[in-house]
This record gives C-alpha cells, sequence and structure tokens, in this order.
C-alpha cells in the first residue's frame, strides 16, 4: 500500500501553550491568563490557545490516515522545542516534506518513522511536534494497509505483547474544581488528580501546608465517594516547586514527600517533577540522590520524570537512574 496524497492543514489543538517560566517569574494571574512578559522560546503570550497541524495521508484505496502534529502545554523550557504554531510550519510541510511521503510504501511502519525523525531540515532535526505527526499518521496508515489496529502494529514490529488487561489512565483535572476530581472518582480512574502546582506562594504553601492540604483533602473525598474496592493512586504535578521551596536541598524534601505520602493515605502517591534543574544531568543526579534518600527513609512515594525527559534517549538516561 502506497500513498497517493498528502494534505496538511493548521488547526486548534485540545488544549493551551503556557509559558513556565513567565509564570514562575511573577507574573500576574488573572482568572485562566497571566499578564506580563513572555520569556520562553516560541511565545508571544504567557498562555495562548495552541495550534496544530493535521497530517492527512490519501492512500491507494482511498482510506485516509491522520496525525495530528502537537505538542506539550509547557513548552520551550528543560530541553523541549519552542511552543509549535502550526503556521510557522504548514509551508515547508506541504513544499519539502509531502514529496517525502507521497508514493511512499506503508506496509511497515518501523523504518517509515525512523527515517522520518532522522530527518534533517538546515541541519536540525524536525520540532517535535511535526515528527509526533508525521509518525502519527504514518502508524495509521500502515495499520489500515493490513487492516489491524496500531497496536498491533506497534507489537508486531517491535516484537512486544498487547496487554490483556486495561493500562491505567491518568485523568487530569484543575485543583480547584472539586466536581471535576468528584466525576474521575465516580468514574473509577486508576491515577487522579494530576491538577497543577506551579507556584509556590500560591500553590504549595511557603510550609508546603497547601499542598499537603490538598493532598489530604483528594484522599478524604475518594473515601467519601468512591466505591469501596476503588484504590486508586494520587498522581500530582508540582512543576519543580518543592526544589524551589526548599532551595533544592534534598534531605528536608524527601522528609516533605513522607508527610505528603502520609496526607494521601490509604492511597498510593505519584508525585510528578518535585524539581526541576537547570540542566539535564543535575535533573538526573537529583532525581537519584532523591530515590536514595526515600529508600533509605521508608518512604513509598513515586516519582515521575517529565522536565528534561523529552525523547526516547532521554527516557533511557531516566530509567537507568
Amino acid at each position: 500500500m502506497r500513498v497517493r496524497s498528502v494534505i496538511c492543514s493548521v488547526g486548534r489543538s485540545g488544549y493551551m501553550h503556557r509559558d513556565l517560566m513567565a509564570m514562575k517569574s511573577g507574573a500576574r494571574q488573572d482568572g485562566f491568563v497571566f499578564h506580563g512578559k513572555a520569556l520562553s522560546h516560541g511565545f508571544k503570550k504567557i498562555v495562548e490557545p495552541a495550534t496544530i497541524v493535521s497530517v492527512m495521508l490519501e492512500l491507494e484505496d482511498g482510506q485516509i490516515a491522520f496525525g495530528d502534529c502537537a505538542d506539550v502545554i509547557l513548552a520551550g523550557v528543560a530541553g523541549r522545542d519552542p511552543a509549535f504554531r502550526g503556521e510557522d510550519h504548514i509551508d515547508y510541510l506541504r513544499r519539502e516534506i509531502a514529496p517525502l511521503l507521497e508514493c511512499r510504501d506503508v506496509a511497515k511502519f518501523r523504518d517509515n518513522a525512523k527515517e522520518l525523525d532522522q530527518h534533517r531540515r538546515g541541519g536540525k532535526p524536525l520540532h517535535t511536534a511535526v515528527r509526533y505527526g508525521l509518525t502519527q499518521a504514518l502508524l495509521h496508515a500502515t495499520a489500515l494497509s493490513h487492516k489491524k489496529t496500531m497496536a498491533e502494529i506497534i507489537a508486531a514490529e517491535y516484537a512486544t505483547t498487547i496487554s490483556r488487561t486495561p493500562i491505567p489512565i491518568l485523568a487530569s483535572g484543575h485543583k480547584d474544581d472539586p466536581l471535576q476530581l468528584d466525576r474521575t472518582i465516580l468514574k473509577r480512574v486508576e491515577l487522579l488528580p494530576h491538577a497543577s502546582f506551579t507556584i509556590v506562594k500560591d500553590h504549595v504553601g511557603l510550609e508546603g501546608e497547601k499542598l499537603l492540604a490538598f493532598a489530604g483533602q483528594v484522599s478524604k473525598r475518594i473515601k467519601e465517594i468512591g466505591d469501596a474496592d476503588y484504590k486508586p493512586r494520587i498522581h500530582l504535578d508540582v512543576y519543580g516547586t518543592l526544589g524551589e521551596l526548599f532551595g533544592m536541598n534534598l534531605e528536608p524534601l524527601a522528609d516533605y514527600l513522607g508527610r505528603m505520602g502520609q496526607a494521601a493515605q490509604p492511597y498510593g502517591l505519584l508525585v510528578e517533577s518535585p524539581i526541576i534543574a537547570k540542566t539535564q544531568e543535575e535533573q538526573i543526579a537529583g532525581f537519584q540522590k532523591l530515590r536514595a534518600l526515600l529508600k533509605e527513609k521508608g518512604i513509598a512515594v513515586g516519582l515521575i520524570a517529565d522536565e528534561w525527559c523529552n525523547t526516547l534517549e532521554d527516557i533511557k538516561l531516566f530509567a537507568d537512574v
């Protein structure tokens, strides 16, 4: 099966771009927006509606494979590409990349994905969002050509197996929306509520009291309205605020994580990005030391790497910690 034609179109993404550096640098919050100067690469405003480029591959038999070039909310920091703007990429996608895809055999996914991932423009890789969307469309195309699911294609080409049990899903909700939390509890979501704790004073508290209280409130609410056999894990994304609160002193930070774990009981606790270091090397070293401290202190709190963990190579580095 080959690609007959390629169609690219700019559109809106499902969410927003938010400039984490500006938010942490004293920008004034006004509802969902922040007033002040944007600081991270690719931002014109601190909070902006994000855009995508939808890539559509028309196959020989008339089927259409889809992929969306989209990036993360907090772009432009911790080794990430600048915030993706579809209008800045659409022309070269149509002019330079589309011809690379036209007439391409999509019987196999892995080799096509590798080629696009390694493609260089001006000596640099394509934007992360572009590589994501292109390979997503190619995967869909391979699945359509074989009349299989994308999961089956991945399992076959990467010598793995499809899970026979549901994969735990993380539901992300706003920390200030208790009704949203209730809905995720009633739906028995395995990981919740994610939330966003980006500013120490406003979200964590100068003594850490606000974050502790929130963890306790989530635990309390699960017990109040959740099914008796419902045992989710509480997942909180703190965007490096604990490192800021404790001046990157990991000993008291580990003790504080222990207090968070107690507040979340009887449910397990996962804390995402407790620190954000200036470099990837420092981030990995910090996670390594923090994990060792938690183990030494007998604190059963899981750590999740996000910032500085952006590519497959990055994931391998963090997984070896």
